[in-house]
């Protein structure tokens, strides 16, 4: 039964990195209005699209101790991450970007051990294997970290924001109502976002309405929809495990540019995506004895 569940789990998560990874493009032909107004809005869909699911599911609308402090504090790890990589944006390529914030799989674990949690022999190397193949994905030939700027370290700091996403969604998870929490993380973060969006942005009704399609897309797949399932996902799966799976999005990401915008797919990218998979799938075989702990 356990095994089951794990592997549904697994296919939760694929789902939410294809989902995401699409979610790219909704993106980037979203950014007719400014980068606050469109995360703002964006999760404000995603806390309406959840509100008839949670009626379904649970019948009420009651939120329980546990369910409240775990979205708040999911909800403000995910408003900074989400914001910070904005930000990264201006200073530094799409690229190198994608691939420090991805770095959150590198990360989990490292994190995992400082907080007394074991890291496998067979997971260390997946990791490795994602990481190079994330690499390969997301810096061009040519490319490297020779000269580390400004956008790089807020990169990093978003990554390390994902990280504590991760680890937050895996300490609730257990003992909080998932929808419901993942309701209360959209809802924290678009109050804040569209916030910031007032403060330094003008938000305007043509600009929302000429990205629409965009903005619905983002916000009821990528974040109502996505996000929750990320939450039901990580239920039965180590956040080590986790962060891999949903780090594929950067290769869904290329993926979708194809398919939806023609844009080619070199053989370097293609051997990233190869070399990724090979990681996801060392994730997959069966237990070993041979363990690494802290």
């Amino acid at each position: 039964m356990r095994e089951k569940r794990k592997i549904r789990s697994t296919a939760l998560l694929f789902l939410t990195a294809i989902i995401w990874g699409f979610a790219f493009v909704a993106q980037s032909e979203g950014n007719v209005m400014g980068p606050f107004t469109f995360n703002g809005i964006r999760n404000l869909l995603g806390t309406l699209a959840l509100i008839p699911f949670i009626r379904i599911f649970y019948g009420n609308l009651r939120l329980d101790k546990d369910t409240l402090i775990g979205g708040i504090c999911c909800g403000l790890c995910l408003f900074a991450a989400s914001n910070l990589q904005q930000y990264a944006l201006l200073y530094t390529s799409p690229g190198k970007t994608g691939f420090i914030t991805a770095c959150y799989m590198i990360l989990v674990p490292i994190t995992g051990i400082c907080f007394g949690k074991r890291l496998r022999l067979r997971i260390g190397i997946a990791v490795v294997f994602a990481a190079l193949g994330l690499y390969l994905l997301c810096i061009p030939k040519g490319e490297g970290f020779t000269d580390i700027n400004k956008g790089d370290m807020l990169a990093l700091l978003c990554a390390l924001c994902y990280t504590f996403h991760i680890l937050c969604i895996d300490h609730f998870t257990v003992k909080a109502e998932g929808v419901k929490m993942a309701c209360i993380q959209f809802f924290c973060c678009a109050v804040l976002t569209l916030l910031l969006a007032f403060i330094f942005e003008e938000p305007s009704l043509p600009a929302i309405r000429s990205g629409l399609l965009p903005l619905l897309y983002a916000g009821i797949c990528s974040s109502g929809v996505a996000y929750s399932l990320q939450i039901m996902g990580q239920r039965d799966v180590e956040p080590s495990v986790a962060s891999m799976i949903l780090s594929l999005e950067s290769c869904f990401s290329v993926i979708a540019g194809f398919l939806l915008l023609g844009t080619a797919l070199s053989l370097r990218e293609l051997l990233g995506c190869a070399v990724m998979f090979i990681g996801i799938i060392i994730t997959q075989l069966p237990e070993r004895k041979e363990e690494i702990s802290s």
